[in-house]
């Protein structure tokens, strides 16, 4: 890797870091950007799996205001999401990586309905007794659960999915939906990485994970600060906007 790419890969780690802290979809930053510096695809997903979470729990600590009172949630959410990417970091290293690719545009979708329409959708359940709760519901645990797998396996767009799910099946503000999303994605991250440090060593780039993981550190705290200050509207604007981008990369 040259100085000039090296550079580039940390600029990616900070883009990435930001759009993660507030929206989802970094991956679709870092990852074509470490295959254009020469990695292997997988080389390049276990790479950028070890250098973003780090500025996922950065991220999530500059939301720690919005957290107050959610210890439960993590504590329900958490196992079930880390337990999925423990599954979705083994499927990465025994299947082929088109397994996944066919259907994330369609998550992708489904994921921006929700977060456009998630309000009406819930009016519309709770109206016949279903929807969302201030607790934690089996259908939470088994979304978080699926997320975390798709997380464990390939990561883009993962924040998008939580939004959209946590909007669906959860009563509370956005920015506190948003700051549950940055622990629940940065626990999947956590566990791919240690999967991958453990068991995939030689898919490793050592150098590259440690400028994404910098850059992305810089991002958490820079996306904390930007993605605080947006209005309800703005964010979930901002969410839609970012979602059709990474679609419209994915599809191309």
């Amino acid at each position: 890797m040259t100085c000039w790419e090296g550079v580039l890969v940390f600029i990616a780690g900070v883009w990435a870091g930001t759009i993660n802290t507030v929206v989802g979809s970094g991956t679709l930053v870092s990852f074509p950007v470490l295959l254009g510096v020469g990695l292997s695809p997988v080389t390049a997903n276990v790479t950028n799996a070890l250098g973003l979470f780090p500025g996922s729990f950065v991220g999530a600590y500059g939301y720690r205001r919005e957290l107050v009172g959610q210890r439960s949630r993590v504590l329900v959410l958490g196992p079930t999401t880390a337990l999925g990417a423990l599954v979705g970091a083994i499927l990465l290293l025994k299947l082929p990586a088109s397994a996944f690719q066919a259907i994330v545009p369609v998550l992708i979708v489904i994921a921006l309905l929700l977060v456009v329409f998630g309000k009406r959708v819930t009016a519309w359940m709770q109206a016949r007794g279903g929807g969302a709760s201030e607790r934690v519901g089996p259908a939470l645990v088994f979304t978080s659960f699926g997320t975390g797998v798709y997380g464990g396996y390939f990561g883009a767009a993962q924040g998008i999915l939580l939004m959209g799910f946590l909007g669906l099946f959860l009563a509370e503000s956005l920015q506190r939906q948003n700051a549950l999303k940055n622990v629940l994605a940065g626990l999947v991250n956590l566990v791919a990485a240690v999967v991958f440090v453990v068991v995939a060593t030689d898919h490793i780039d050592w150098v590259a994970a440690g400028l994404v993981a910098a850059g992305s550190i810089a991002g958490g705290l820079l996306g904390a600060r930007i993605g605080r200050r947006l209005s309800p509207t703005v964010l979930r604007a901002t969410i839609v906007v970012v979602g059709i981008a990474a679609l419209v990369k994915l599809l191309l």
